[in-house]
């Protein structure tokens, strides 16, 4: 059988950003490993740390892969709806710079006293090297999808809550923004704590992923968030939620990230944490070989 096979990022530069291959039917994606590993050493060294996705869905190594999938190797990352989706268009990747004023009045309401506007902007350093950009890249099928996923959970948890989140690709200047996320509330509380979730949730779960370019003419892919099957985003702060341990930071927010506040005052650290769901199961941990 014969399968489309998608890689990003550092996995791209391992194998290649795309390829059709041929598989034994009934292979699971252990049988896909071990052929990858076969053929493209240097994959080896990446593959503990990635997730698989079979046609959008994260999935385990034992899981077979269909005739005709398309398969998507996601390392860990930085971080158009259709007509019939309520969100719509406040869930969206772009092309290009991000309409600021657009988001926050998607979002906007007569009932909405409060409104949280967070911006993500590109710095000029990281780590004492001069950043002249960011380069962002993602699996839009995916990413589109878990954007709408987070709008719509944000939405059902509080009241009357209106959300967005825009992130922007390809090369973003310094002092501009990669994304932005408004949240529109009766009262600024559930606002705060919303826009926090909403940056965590984006960090850890949208296959989006950043290439830090410099003014030495070097540059380097940002991977800190493993990206998991299952993850339950109300089962703990977000300050919390463990990293990965190759991260060269460890701040909450990444060193690309400035806050603004329509009401002058920083996100509530405070997660949807007293909302816990139950049966999420532990996140997706492909094994060494």
């Amino acid at each position: 059988m014969r399968i489309r096979l998608l890689a990003f990022a550092t996995a791209a530069d391992a194998l290649g950003s795309e390829r059709d291959l041929d598989l034994p039917s009934g292979a699971t994606v252990a049988v896909l490993r071990d052929l990858l590993l076969a053929d493209f050493p240097a994959l080896g060294r990446l593959w503990p740390r990635l997730a698989i996705a079979i046609n959008g869905r994260l999935v385990r190594l034992e899981e077979e892969i269909p005739e005709g999938a398309e398969v998507a190797l996601l390392p860990p990352v930085s971080g158009g709806a259709p007509e019939a989706d309520p969100v719509g268009n406040r869930a969206a990747l772009t092309d290009d710079a991000i309409d600021v004023a657009a988001i926050s009045n998607a979002v906007a309401g007569p009932g909405r006293g409060a409104i949280v506007l967070f911006l993500g902007t590109v710095r000029n350093a990281h780590a004492g090297r001069e950043v002249t950009a960011l380069t962002y890249s993602a699996y839009r099928r995916m990413a589109e999808q878990k954007l709408r996923e987070i709008v719509a959970d944000l939405e059902a948890h509080s009241t009357d809550l209106r959300a967005a989140i825009v992130h922007r690709l390809g090369d973003v200047p310094v002092g501009e923004p990669s994304v932005a996320i408004a949240i529109a509330s009766p009262h600024r509380a559930a606002a705060y704590e919303a826009s926090r979730t909403a940056l965590e949730r984006l960090k850890a779960e949208v296959p989006i992923w950043k290439r830090e370019r410099y003014a030495d003419g070097s540059e380097v892919w940002r991977e800190e968030e493993p990206l998991g099957v299952g993850r339950d985003p109300y089962s703990e702060s977000p300050t919390t939620q463990t990293r990965n341990p190759a991260s060269s930071s460890g701040q909450d927010l990444p060193s690309d990230f400035s806050s603004t506040s329509a009401e002058g005052s920083p996100p509530s650290a405070t997660a949807l944490r007293n909302a816990r769901k139950p049966g999420a199961s532990a996140p997706f941990s492909p094994p060494r070989r």
